[in-house]
C-alpha cells in the first residue's frame, strides 16, 4: 500500500523514479581482537583501493559541474589514501594489537585528525584535518559495506531524498539522472528550494522525517505541483501522475511558444520578466525560456564555488561573460551576499546567536573594503560589454546606501583615470528586504536608480520567520495584506521619483501574486527561469484597468487567504 505525505511545494512537476537516499550510514562497528591480521589487512588495502576509485569518479563529476579549483578539493582526498605512512601506521595497529580493521583505520586517523586540530598556529594543516575525516567515512563505508551517499555518483533516473540540499551538493546533481528531490526541512524560499527551480527539477520540501519513512530504492512520485510525495505508488496511482505530467508538459508547450513574445497585458502595459541567476552556466536556461533581462545575479556563488576569495580578473571573466551573453539586455548583478546560512570557509565569521540578524551582505562589504572594492572593480571592467546594474544587498538606512555608493564611485574614477573603459549608463541600485528600509523608501530613492524588492528575506524579517525553519512555514504568507503594503510603498517611492521598481523574490513568478504586483504598477519582474513563460502567459491574460480593484481590496484585507480567494475570483 502507498504512503501519501505533504510538503512544500518548491519546483513544479511530476517525476517519479527510484529513491536516492542522500543521508549518512550508520557507521558504528563492534571493537574486536582478531587472529587472522592479514585478512584484516588486506581488508584496509581493498577499503582503500575502492575509496580512490570512487573519489576519481567524484573529482570527474565535480570538474565537470563545479569547475577545476573544486575538484582539487579531491586531489587532497586520493594523495591521503596513497600516503605510505597512514597506511604502515594502520597496519602495524593491526599487527601490534591484533585489531579488526575498523578499530585500526579509527585509531590512527583520529590521532591525526587530533595532531591537526591542535595546530592552531597553521590554518592549512588544521584544514587537513577535515580532509582526514572525510577520507575515513569513506573507507570505513567500504570496510562496513554500506554506502555512502554522493550527489556525484548518481548514475540513474533518481529522487534524491535527504534531510536538506546544501548549495555544493545542488550543484553536482545531474539532471540527466536527478528528476526531483525531496527534504526533511527546509520552504519555498530556502536555497534548496531557488536552486530546484534553477534545475528545472520538480521538488517537495519541509517534509519532516521523509528520511526516515523511505528506503534507499522505494519508487517515489513527486508532486512538486501540489507538494506531495508518494512512497511506492499503486500502478493507479501511477497512471494517474503520469496523466498529469503530460498535461503539464502540454501546458509548457504551449507556453514554449511564447518565448520571443513581449511581455504585455491584454490592455498593452509592457513589464519586463526577467530571470534570477547564480552563475554565469545559469544563461542558457534564461535564454531558453525566453528571459528578456536578468534581474538578480547572485554573485556570492562565485565566493561559496572557489577554494579562496576570487580574483579581480576571475570575477571579471565571469560577469562580462552574463553581461555580453546577454547582448544588450539589462543584466542587475547583486554584490557579495554572504552571512547568513552562506558561509565561506576561507572567510571566518563570528559566530552569531542571530547570523540572518547579523555580520552579512553589505554590513561585511562595507567592513573588508579591500573585497568590496575588488569586486566593484571587475563590475565596472565589465559594464563596457553591455548593459549593467549593480546593487547592494541588506541595505538597511540612507548612510549605508550613500557609503557604498561613495566607495562605488572612487572605484570608478580610479579605472577611468587609469585609462579604463567604463560604461557611462550603470544604474546604481539597492535590495528592498529590511522593513527598516521601506518605511523610509522615499528617501532612498533620492539616491538610489532603481529598487528590487527581496520578498525572500522581506518576509522572513517582516514575519519574524526564518524562512528555513518548517515549525514556522505557515508565516511565509507573500499575499498578507501587511507584505503587500510595504510592496506598495516601494512601488509608489520609486516611481514618484522617476525610478523604477522590480521584484527579484519567488514571490515575482508566483502565479497568485502576479495579478496583484501588476495592479500595483511593479516594472520588473525577476524569477527563476522555469517560470519565466507561465508568468508571461498569465500576465497576456491580464487587463491592469481591471486590478485596480482587486489591488484595494487585497490591502484592505486581513489574512493572507481573504487574498488568495480575491484572486481566485479573477478565475484565471
Amino acid at each position: 500500500m502507498s504512503n501519501r505525505l505533504d510538503g512544500i511545494a518548491a519546483s513544479n512537476g511530476i517525476a517519479i523514479a527510484k529513491a536516492y537516499m542522500l543521508v549518512d550510514p550508520d557507521l558504528s562497528f563492534e571493537r574486536e581482537n582478531v587472529s587472522d591480521v592479514d585478512h584484516e589487512i588486506g581488508r584496509v588495502h581493498d577499503s582503500f583501493s575502492e575509496s580512490a576509485k570512487e573519489l576519481e569518479v567524484v573529482k570527474q563529476r565535480a570538474l565537470e559541474t563545479l569547475g577545476e579549483e573544486e575538484a582539487n578539493v579531491f586531489d587532497a582526498h586520493i594523495t591521503i589514501l596513497n600516503d605510505p605512512e597512514l597506511l604502515g601506521a594502520i597496519e602495524q595497529k593491526i599487527k601490534d594489537e591484533q585489531l579488526n580493521a575498523e578499530s585500526a583505520v579509527t585509531d590512527v586517523t583520529d590521532m591525526y585528525i587530533s595532531m591537526f586540530e591542535q595546530m592552531t598556529d597553521n590554518a592549512y594543516m588544521q584544514e587537513r584535518a577535515g580532509d582526514v575525516r572525510d577520507v575515513t567515512k569513506r573507507v570505513m563505508s567500504h570496510l562496513l559495506g554500506v554506502k555512502l551517499p554522493s550527489p556525484a555518483l548518481i548514475d540513474s533516473k533518481s529522487i534524491v531524498v535527504a534531510h536538506d540540499l546544501t548549495p555544493s551538493d545542488t550543484a553536482q546533481l545531474n539532471r540527466d539522472y536527478v528528476k526531483g528531490f525531496v527534504t526533511d526541512i527546509g520552504g519555498r524560499t530556502s536555497h534548496s528550494a531557488i536552486m530546484s527551480r534553477t534545475l528545472e527539477i520538480p521538488a517537495v520540501v519541509g517534509i519532516e522525517h521523509v528520511t526516515k519513512d523511505v528506503q534507499d530504492g522505494d519508487t517515489l512520485i513527486v508532486d512538486g505541483i501540489h507538494g506531495k510525495v508518494i512512497i511506492n505508488p499503486t500502478d493507479d496511482e501511477v497512471s494517474e501522475y503520469n496523466q498529469m505530467a503530460d498535461q503539464y508538459a502540454k501546458e509548457q508547450a504551449e507556453w514554449k511558444l511564447l518565448k520571443n513574445a513581449d511581455t504585455q497585458s491584454a490592455d498593452g502595459r509592457h513589464v519586463d520578466i526577467a530571470a534570477n541567476i547564480g552563475t554565469p552556466d545559469d544563461l542558457d536556461g534564461v535564454i531558453d525560456n525566453g528571459g528578456e533581462a536578468i534581474g538578480l545575479f547572485r554573485s556570492e556563488f562565485l565566493y561559496m564555488n572557489s577554494a579562496e576569495l576570487p580574483t579581480e580578473d576571475e570575477q571579471f571573466e565571469a560577469y562580462k561573460k552574463v553581461v555580453e551573453g546577454m547582448d544588450g539586455h539589462q543584466v542587475v548583478i547583486r554584490t557579495m551576499d554572504i552571512g547568513g546560512d552562506k558561509h565561506l570557509p576561507y572567510l571566518p565569521l563570528p559566530e552569531e546567536m542571530n547570523p540572518f540578524l547579523g555580520y552579512r551582505a553589505i554590513r561585511i562589504s562595507l567592513d573588508r573594503q579591500e573585497i568590496f572594492r575588488t569586486q566593484l572593480r571587475a563590475l565596472l571592467r565589465a559594464s563596457k560589454f553591455g548593459k549593467l546594474a549593480i546593487m547592494f544587498p541588506m541595505i538597511a538606512t540612507v548612510d549605508e546606501f550613500k557609503e557604498a555608493r561613495k566607495i562605488y564611485d572612487e572605484e570608478r574614477s580610479k579605472l577611468i583615470d587609469a585609462g579604463q573603459s567604463v560604461a557611462d549608463n550603470i544604474e546604481v541600485g539597492m535590495m528592498m528586504e529590511i522593513p527598516a528600509a521601506v518605511l523610509i523608501a522615499d528617501k532612498l530613492a533620492k539616491y538610489a536608480d532603481f529598487f528590487s524588492i527581496g520578498t525572500n528575506d522581506l518576509i522572513q524579517y517582516s514575519f519574524a520567520a526564518d524562512r528555513g525553519n518548517e515549525h514556522v512555514s505557515y508565516l511565509y504568507q507573500p499575499y498578507n495584506p501587511s507584505l503587500l503594503r510595504l510592496i506598495k510603498q516601494v512601488i509608489d517611492s520609486a516611481h514618484k521619483e522617476g525610478k523604477w521598481a522590480g521584484m527579484c523574490g519567488e514571490m515575482a513568478g508566483d502565479q497568485i501574486a502576479v495579478p496583484i504586483l501588476l495592479g500595483m504598477g511593479l516594472d520588473e519582474f525577476s524569477m527563476s527561469a522555469s517560470s519565466i513563460l507561465q508568468t508571461r502567459s498569465l500576465i497576456k491574460r491580464l487587463d491592469t484597468n481591471e486590478l485596480n480593484s482587486l489591488v484595494d481590496s487585497a490591502l484592505d484585507a486581513e489574512t493572507n487567504e481573504e487574498v488568495i480567494e480575491l484572486v481566485h475570483q479573477l478565475n484565471l
